[in-house]
Formats: C-alpha cells, structure tokens, sequence
C-alpha cells in the first residue's frame, strides 16, 4: 500500500521560484514595516525591495502589513488601493 504523496500546489511552487535576496528577517521586517507602510501610500515612486521580496515568500508579514496599510490609509483618508496594488508587483 502507498500513501497518497502531498502534491504540489501551485502556490508552493510558486513559492519555491521567489527572489530571496535582498534577505530580510520577520523581526527586520516587523520593525521596518511602518516606515514602509507609509512611503507605500505617500510617496509612490518609493520601494524597498527587500520588503517586498520579504513579504512576497512570507505570508505572515504581507498580512501584516496589507493591515496596516489599509489602518493607516483609513486614519488619513487615503485610498489603500494603489499601495496594495504596488506591494504586490512582481519582484524582478
């Protein structure tokens, strides 16, 4: 008798494609975020590739982070659309 394997899902070989440098540490992330919550939704030629290669691979953080955006737009009564859409371009 075989047991059934785990298959592969998309999103985990997707995961196993992603950029990992510029490398970032969930704690660097954590105490970066932020400053890099506001830039998304302030300054829009503003990036950190290393957040954004962080929270690409890490669910967690992009979680997190996708929160605080949308708290910190709602606090100052600013669309969190186009800085989402921004944290999730792809990272060349």
């Amino acid at each position: 008798m075989n047991p059934e394997r785990p298959r592969l899902t998309e999103q985990t070989a997707r995961l196993f494609a992603l950029r990992t440098e510029p490398w970032l540490s969930c704690e660097d992330c954590f105490d970066r975020m932020d400053t890099f919550a506001e830039e998304l939704l302030t300054r829009p030629g503003a990036d950190d590739l290393a957040m954004r290669v962080h929270v690409a691979g890490c669910p967690a953080c992009a979680e997190e982070l996708e929160s605080l955006v949308e708290l910190v737009a709602q606090e100052n009564g600013l669309d969190a659309a186009p800085a989402l859409r921004r944290l999730h371009e792809p990272v060349g």
